[in-house]
């Protein structure tokens, strides 16, 4: 990722609705959430919440696809890992084997949720 994507995407989080937005979509992957669901579960107006999406869309952080009259958000993986990448590349100076707490799995804290059981 270049400079300026970068901050886009970091901008993008730094805004507490659309930072609880990321997470949320984060836990519904890979189905995503439409955006009604979205707004619901963070109670924000909709069309706040869209104001929202679109600014986190331009970032590349979020995709949409259609699914007749609902419009379906999906957490863009592939960005967030460039993303976070790009923020921990340098750690240490080159020396990872003194960072060893933030390359270690991560499923010490994000168990696995029993399916139906999600916010």
């Amino acid at each position: 990722m270049d400079s300026e994507s970068i901050i886009l995407a970091l901008g993008a989080l730094a805004q507490p609705t659309r930072l609880d937005t990321f997470r949320l979509l984060v836990r519904h992957e890979p189905e995503g959430l439409a955006a009604g669901e979205i707004a619901r579960r963070l109670d924000v107006p909709q069309n706040t919440l869209s104001a929202h999406l679109a600014i986190m869309a331009r970032a590349g952080l979020v995709a949409a696809t259609r699914h007749g009259r609902s419009i379906v958000y999906r957490a863009d993986l592939a960005t967030f890992r460039a993303l976070t990448f790009h923020l921990v590349r340098d750690c240490c100076d080159g020396r990872p084997e003194l960072c060893p707490p933030l390359f270690e799995d991560p499923a010490p804290c994000c168990p696995p949720t029993p399916q139906g059981s999600r916010p």
